[in-house]
């Protein structure tokens, strides 16, 4: 093999994101599918990008989180639907009830925390790189309950799929 290999005319990258983008998907509706009951210790972050396309938040949300937004389906969201391309889920903020609606494609993290599970896409929105942003406080354990999620651990279960390209 040559260290000259051409660039790839099949979007292999774009092929496999949307491939993983389907496990969310087929997660999320298994839940949908069982109720909008989580088995377990299951609990989900979904992080996505506030401006993508297709997104829809309520204003203060989006003033708030204005790149990116992580929200946390454990024990308080109800009306979740999951489509094709996306999904839409009803929470909780400070005591004020939402509906969001989130399309697969800017969904830029996916952690299941109970299984040490996670993936980690590349936005799908051009040139959208993540900023620093708070969590979205949503549906968080009271009084320390439930596991914390550390950018410390291993990420022995994390998949990130990162192709470069040879210019």
């Amino acid at each position: 093999m040559s260290d000259d290999t051409p660039d790839s005319l099949i979007p292999y990258d774009e092929i496999v994101q949307e491939a993983l983008r389907a496990v969310v998907g087929r997660v999320l509706g298994e839940i949908e599918g069982s109720g909008g009951d989580l088995p377990g210790n299951h609990h989900f972050y979904i992080t996505f990008k506030t401006h993508a396309p297709g997104v829809s938040i309520p204003t203060h949300l989006r003033e708030r989180f204005p790149d990116e937004m992580t929200i946390v389906l454990q024990n308080k969201f109800w009306d979740l639907k999951v489509r094709e391309d996306g999904f839409g889920v009803g929470l909780s903020f400070n005591q004020v009830p939402a509906k969001l609606e989130i399309p697969f494609a800017a969904i830029t993290a996916f952690v299941d925390p109970a299984v040490d599970f996670g993936l980690q896409f590349q936005a799908s929105v051009a040139d959208m790189a993540p900023e620093a942003h708070d969590d979205a406080e949503n549906d968080a354990p009271e009084h320390g309950e439930g596991p914390a999620v550390s950018d410390g651990e291993d990420g022995s279960n994390v998949v990130t799929v990162d192709f470069g390209r040879k210019k």
